[in-house]
């Protein structure tokens, strides 16, 4: 019987992780689930993924701390063998204008959003299956110039600056390195604090005149990770519904 690959998803354990862990179980991966905080959302997450026919395991960790995301790694090779596919989807965004934005609003954005990723691909890098996949998420917001968003969205177009450079630094390994760029997207992690007129309003910016759903997102993250997708390397998809 062939092994089932591996997918190591990143702030797995809700919104569009989540909806990426439920995909990728549905294509047969084992999957292990990365999360912070919400110990009992993971292991619900788990419990679901387990029985639908896939091992999964979920491991908490801070993705902005080196020491940390190596021993996930390592467990995750332990308990489900080498990394095949990753995702990273761990991220914050805390808006303010440029003018009001705290130190310690710009360094927790660089803490998880770039740094954690950056924590991750430097690992990948090493000890990733030869003929993998990484995915990660920016965002379709760095294209819009949207007021607030500057911090968040500067972390996310570092975040396409590593994806770039790091497909090309796994030169004659097979490993494509890509990035998917969500529009607005019916998350917890959008929604939080906007009132319901601005979301309406987000919500007609692109031409098929809604949010995007967690599925939405997942759906593109499947292809990038799949065998049809193998040829993509080194771009970014924009999945917005035509938004920019």
């Amino acid at each position: 019987m062939t092994k089932a690959k591996v997918a190591l998803i990143t702030g797995g354990s809700r919104g569009i992780g989540a909806a990426i862990a439920l995909k990728f179980a549905n294509d047969g991966y084992d999957i292990a689930i990365n999360y912070s905080a919400d110990s009992e959302q993971a292991e619900t997450l788990v419990t679901t993924l387990r029985e639908s026919g896939v091992n999964a395991v979920a491991y908490r960790c801070n993705v902005a701390d080196g020491a940390e995301v190596e021993s996930m790694f390592t467990e995750v090779e332990q308990r489900l063998g080498k990394i095949d596919i990753l995702v990273n989807n761990a991220g914050i965004m805390r808006l303010a204008p440029l003018g009001e934005s705290t130190d310690e609003l710009f360094d927790s954005h660089i803490a998880t959003n770039l740094k954690g990723t950056f924590n991750t691909l430097r690992l990948a890098s090493e000890r990733l299956v030869d003929g993998g996949r990484i995915i990660n998420l920016s965002t379709s917001v760095i294209g819009l110039r949207l007021e607030t968003y500057g911090v968040y969205a500067a972390t996310k177009a570092a975040v396409e600056s590593l994806t770039a450079t790091l497909s090309n630094e796994l030169r004659g390994r097979s490993i494509t390195v890509n990035a998917v760029a969500p529009g607005p997207t019916a998350t917890d992690l959008f929604l939080a604090g906007k009132p319901p007129e601005l979301v309406e309003r987000m919500s007609k910016m692109n031409p098929l005149e809604r949010l995007g759903s967690p599925d939405d997102i997942a759906h593109a993250v499947s292809f990038l990770a799949s065998q049809e997708g193998g040829w993509i390397n080194g771009q970014v998809l924009r999945a917005n519904g035509g938004m920019i």
